[in-house]
């Protein structure tokens, strides 16, 4: 019975968001139980295209560290957020959320070439919380029960929150730096006179992953509870 409570509620969580946190939790596993090692995942340019390591591309934004309380607290958010993006401002359109992964990732791994970082799941993350924030900016932020305010201000406290661990901001300041170039390209510059939209979902994608109608009795994660616990619950104004 709990095996059938669990795979009900599994495959509920929508496609993009179930895929990418299973391979993290996958990842990690696979760590923990000494299959492979980080040294075999982490973002190495020159493993990359002189020794033709390509799977380091994808496998630097699996892993987030042995199990311990960042590694819970990055998955957390990862779940939340991405699941709440693909629910919301993007339900009924996989292909262009899948396309925000690919670009974020082309554009983080670019940058990625410019600094010390060797693994970018983190990063990831903070995009998606990014253009969540953005896109939700009238939903009241209550973090940890000690500070209160509106959602765009959240990657910012996440980055202090990172600065008060000892953990070093460029990490966030990436994920930021992505998640305004796509929220600026796909939500800003459309609207602005002589704009128009650059970012264009590839038709193949729109093919693979935009062919199934959407399921009735589907129930999207409220966005009204972003955060889920004292440290990141949400209401919207007025609420």
């Amino acid at each position: 019975m709990a095996y059938q409570t669990f795979r009900q509620e599994y495959l509920q969580v929508p496609p993009v968001t179930r895929a990418y946190t299973t391979a993290c939790v996958l990842t990690t596993a696979a760590v923990q139980l000494e299959l492979i090692t980080p040294f075999q995942l982490y973002f190495n340019p020159e493993l990359i295209f002189k020794h033709f390591q390509v799977w380091r591309l994808i496998t630097n934004y699996l892993f987030f560290g042995p199990v311990g309380f960042n590694f819970l607290f990055n998955m957390i958010f990862l779940y939340r957020y991405c699941r709440m993006l693909e629910e919301g401002s993007f339900r009924g359109r996989t292909a262009d959320f899948v396309f925000m992964f690919l670009f974020g990732g082309l554009l983080m791994t670019l940058f990625g070439l410019f600094v010390n970082l060797v693994f970018l799941g983190q990063a990831f993350t903070i995009m998606l919380v990014y253009v969540w924030s953005r896109r939700n900016p009238y939903v009241r932020m209550n973090f940890f029960g000690l500070l209160i305010f509106q959602a765009p201000f959240l990657p910012w406290v996440l980055m202090g929150f990172s600065l008060l661990l000892g953990n070093s901001i460029i990490v966030d300041l990436l994920g930021i730096a992505v998640g305004h170039i796509y929220f600026f390209l796909e939500d800003v510059f459309p609207n602005q006179p002589g704009g128009g939209r650059l970012l264009r979902t590839p038709s193949v994608l729109k093919a693979i992953f935009d062919t199934q109608e959407d399921d009735p009795n589907y129930n999207p994660l409220p966005e009204e509870r972003p955060g889920g616990f004292a440290w990141g619950e949400g209401q919207r104004l007025g609420g």
